[in-house]
């Protein structure tokens, strides 16, 4: 495994950071559309002894999600950055197929251990605040189902694989976060084991593949080793976080203070034969980082960063293997 981290910001202070803490690479958001703003952002990142190891967020699919890039000026920019991340090197192309949101918390200063501050997510709260704030032509936006968002979905793939595949580079999806059937009247598909079977099996390729994002299977209520196991090595990518609750309502936790055996998680990967980049998603925002972007502080990621090296050597299998005589 390989020690992956975002860094908010990725200043240079951070990044020397996260080298002295043992990370290996970085994770960063979409950084524009050619060739050249990618080059950019690598150079940065390698600048400081770090690899640029996957792309995330903030991608050109939103109209792609609906069923609504009727000119395919999204599809051509997925493509591109696909092409532009193998000419550079770049191995992960992650997203999700969350129509009409990303991902959605209600609570930013949710109260952890010693007075740390943690997100949540009620869905009451959610409607609530929706129904207060909303416009009426808001309100009735278009609604669309599970039905029409697997079949963006496999249409989607269906282009995308095969420049992937050429590119040799790994599209890995992440999970609806919260994990809803459905949210602000629109579908979600992305919320079970099932759901991620179904995907990895939509266009089977070692290209599409997973981002096992274990916050989130946490709060499907799911048994997280046992989940690994049976997804096996379509995991390409791993977000490294824990929450207590349900999808309805939950609250993120410190790595170490949450529902989950974190080291039998960890004895997981190793038994699947991971090899890829593990990150500490979601942090606790520690004592003087109350001007920081919630779940994204340094201190928090500090912790983290132990943590998971921790884990990660203390699972490793140290047997001798027997020599025979």
């Amino acid at each position: 495994m390989k020690l992956a981290s975002v860094l908010t910001p990725p200043s240079p202070e951070n990044m020397q950071l996260a080298v002295q803490c043992g990370v290996e690479g970085i994770v960063t958001r979409y950084p524009g559309p050619t060739l050249n703003d990618l080059v950019t952002v690598k150079q940065r990142i390698e600048d400081h002894g770090l690899q640029l190891f996957a792309i995330e967020g903030y991608l050109p699919i939103e109209k792609i999600k609906l069923g609504i890039d009727e000119d395919g000026s999204e599809m051509r920019a997925m493509k591109e950055l696909i092409r532009n991340l193998g000419t550079v090197g770049v191995p992960l192309l992650c997203y999700n197929f969350m129509a009409g949101t990303d991902w959605v918390r209600t609570e930013l200063s949710a109260p952890e251990r010693g007075g740390a501050k943690v997100t949540g997510f009620n869905l009451q709260q959610a409607e609530q605040a929706v129904s207060l704030n909303a416009t009426e032509s808001e309100l009735s936006q278009e609604e669309i189902s599970a039905e029409k968002l697997w079949a963006n979905l496999e249409a989607f793939l269906k282009e995308v694989i095969p420049v992937a595949e050429e590119a040799q580079v790994t599209l890995v999806m992440h999970p609806d976060d919260p994990p809803l059937p459905v949210f602000h009247r629109k579908a979600r598909i992305m919320n079970s084991i099932e759901a991620f079977e179904k995907l990895v099996a939509l266009v089977p390729s070692p290209r599409n593949a997973i981002c096992f994002c274990q916050g989130t299977f946490a709060a499907m209520g799911v048994d997280t080793p046992s989940t690994i196991r049976r997804l096996g090595r379509h995991i390409q990518y791993v977000h490294f976080r824990d929450a207590q609750g349900s999808p309805e309502a939950f609250v993120e936790t410190f790595h170490d203070n949450g529902p989950t055996d974190m080291a039998a998680a960890l004895r997981a990967y190793q038994e699947i034969g991971f090899n890829g980049p593990i990150r500490p998603d979601h942090v606790p925002q520690l004592y003087g980082e109350d001007d920081g972007e919630p779940g994204y502080t340094m201190l928090g990621r500090l912790f983290a960063y132990g943590y998971i090296r921790g884990l990660i050597d203390g699972t490793k299998d140290r047997r001798t293997p027997e020599v025979s005589s």
